[in-house]
């Protein structure tokens, strides 16, 4: 997105100067983040949580850098090189095992709002397609890199974590088993496996740094949403990114680490599993094996499904589990409003609300050891997961009436949002066709 009234990049110092006239990275820097790029001026705080993830990003990959070279990744010595040498050797080792083990839960924190924000005020509407499409494979490279980082301690949940995760291959007929035993190196995860999920754990983050690139570049084009859902018209519906949300983001970034400290200096195994402080052994099964908890919804789906109905139970929930993820990328399809925030879709905004707290109880379901009540509450929420995005939201951006929209940003921001907008009153095709000019 380029504007006329952006403020264009003019370098004052002679160094910068020198630079900017063979190599223009201060200039690139200035037009992604700096005074020529213009935002929206009404973006609230759940536009932070982008740049909030961004942080733990950074902080994941200089501790993760920082712990690997103290790391052994062989079943011998991985569980000793973790909790005895980092935890007691190292100097501030503890301190960077805590600040990674609990920076990755923060991280998927500030991703799971980031969604759900999206989610709310339609971000994968057109013409932001393609960057909620690179979020949730961002969302994915997370997920694997994630798990392989569980994995490494070598503790009891570590290595049966790893035995479910990696079966969930075999669930497929023919080229399940195979698949299997090619990713873990063997037939049951061991030294092979523990190599090469370290490898990759290493390697990840780069590249979910590099499609965050992409994501950012994406954004750019388009620009920024906001909550109204109506495009930028002129100069008066913008500010610049700096200093104005450059202050915002910082002073937020600065509270959600002051959460982050606390937790990581004075409960940081409040988010983990005491069974993983144990030596793997491939010979006792804990008692309940349950994944962390940013993964406990896609695994009350998985256990959604107990009865064999023309495939395997086990296939159905493995299925399943990744149709739910898959299932996201399609929403700029399935819901076909042309008014982008749910605040301003009355119909909408109910079910938005059902959905996170259909989302909260499959996590409640899938954290905890199987039970009558855990089972009948994840099958019922993963039932309604699918039918909200299959049948609920086609069908409510199909028929719903939207409310009248602000007739510009800077208006919903300086004079109310309705105070220029249609009447209430006007009939359904007026809504519509000005929910469509607000759109486009």
């Amino acid at each position: 997105m380029s504007f006329s009234w952006a403020k264009p990049y003019e370098p004052k110092h002679p160094v910068m100067r020198w630079l900017d006239e063979r190599l223009p990275l201060p200039r690139l820097i200035y037009g992604a983040t700096g005074g020529g790029y213009p935002v929206p001026r009404n973006l609230n705080y759940f536009w932070n949580f982008g740049s909030i993830a961004g942080l733990f990003l950074t902080i994941q990959i200089v501790t993760g850098i920082v712990l690997a070279m103290h790391y052994f990744a062989t079943t011998e010595g991985a569980f000793n090189s973790v909790n005895g040498l980092i935890m007691r050797d190292v100097n501030a080792g503890w301190l960077l095992r805590y600040a990674h083990m609990n920076g990755a839960s923060f991280f998927f924190i500030a991703v799971y709002i980031h969604i759900f924000r999206g989610l709310y005020y339609g971000s994968y509407k057109a013409p932001r397609e393609l960057v909620w499409m690179l979020g949730l494979v961002i969302y994915l490279l997370m997920m694997a890199t994630a798990f392989m980082g569980y994995v490494l301690p070598w503790g009891q949940m570590s290595y049966w974590g790893a035995q479910v995760i990696t079966g969930f291959f075999s669930a497929f007929p023919l080229v399940g088993e195979p698949i299997r035993v090619w990713l873990l190196g063997g037939y049951a995860p061991d030294e092979a496996a523990l190599t090469r999920f370290f490898s990759l754990h290493y390697l990840l983050p780069f590249v979910i740094a590099a499609v965050v690139i992409l994501h950012i570049w994406a954004l750019h084009i388009p620009g920024s949403g906001n909550p109204t859902g109506v495009d930028v018209k002129d100069e008066r519906d913008t500010l610049p990114f700096h200093p104005f949300y450059t202050a915002k983001d910082g002073w937020f970034a600065a509270a959600f680490l002051l959460v982050y400290a606390i937790v990581t200096y004075f409960a940081p195994n409040y988010l983990g599993h005491p069974d993983n402080y144990i030596p793997a052994n491939p010979l006792a099964t804990p008692a309940e094996i349950v994944p962390e908890w940013y993964f406990w919804p896609f695994y009350a789906i998985l256990r959604s499904f107990t009865v064999d109905f023309i495939l395997p139970a086990k296939l159905w929930g493995v299925l399943a589990m990744f149709t739910s993820i898959l299932l996201l990328f399609f929403l700029p399809w399935l819901d076909r409003s042309p008014v982008r925030s749910g605040s301003y879709r009355p119909v909408f905004k109910r079910f938005f609300w059902l959905l996170v707290i259909d989302v909260v109880i499959l996590g409640w379901a899938g954290g905890g050891a199987p039970t009558p009540l855990r089972n009948a509450l994840g099958q019922m929420s993963a039932a309604y997961y699918f039918l909200h995005f299959l049948v609920i939201l086609p069908l409510v951006s199909a028929f719903e009436t939207p409310d009248p929209l602000p007739s510009s940003i800077s208006d919903s921001v300086l004079h109310g949002e309705a105070a220029e907008a249609a009447p209430a009153g006007q009939s359904k095709k007026r809504r519509g066709s000005v929910a469509t000019a607000a759109a486009e």
